[in-house]
């Protein structure tokens, strides 16, 4: 079952990476020729909306894929100082609290989403659900990954570490222990 659930994590992963990069490249392109357009010619009156749903999605999905990768911000000071038990009850409360503050989230974002079904973008009259339903998905994903920790917790594993750039960078440059005779 772990390794149902790790493969199921690398996969979110896998698939988050190429739309985020996708979702900014297209952000990119519309902003230039948003700039383009004003500069040159009359402005297209569709690239502020279609920048403004893009930056919308791609925060979404990126703080998904930040935590999927252990990215995001966690002071864990206290909670590495305490010995292993408490440190498993610690960790297992927080993980408790995200799920269900993102379960809420989830709940409360489906309902907003489905509130504003009628209404239509200015420009686009694209549904605006279309655009509010990154909240609810990505809270959900950010769930399952953190149901995926507490499950490894439970079963004596490891969980999600936050990622460190520099211990990322140092980590290679150390030498093997072979090689110190």
């Amino acid at each position: 079952m772990l390794a149902r659930l790790a493969w199921i994590d690398r996969l979110l992963g896998e698939v988050l990476k190429p739309v985020v990069f996708v979702g900014m490249a297209a952000l990119i392109a519309v902003i230039t020729l948003q700039i383009v357009s004003r500069v040159f010619f009359t402005s297209v009156s569709w690239t502020e909306e279609v920048a403004r749903f893009l930056l919308i999605w791609i925060t979404f999905l990126g703080a998904t894929l930040a935590y999927q990768q252990g990215r995001h911000i966690a002071v864990t000071l206290m909670r590495d100082n305490l010995p292993p038990a408490f440190k498993r009850i610690v960790t297992g409360a927080a993980l408790l609290v995200t799920i269900a503050f993102l379960v809420a989230l989830a709940w409360v974002g489906w309902r907003y989403t489905m509130l504003q079904s009628f209404q239509k973008s200015p420009s686009l009259r694209l549904p605006m659900n279309y655009v509010y339903v990154v909240m609810p998905i990505t809270a959900a994903l950010i769930a399952l990954l953190s149901s995926i920790d507490l499950i490894r917790l439970l079963a004596g594993r490891g969980v999600r570490e936050p990622h460190s750039e520099i211990e990322a960078e140092i980590e290679p440059q150390v030498p093997a222990k072979d090689h110190l005779a």
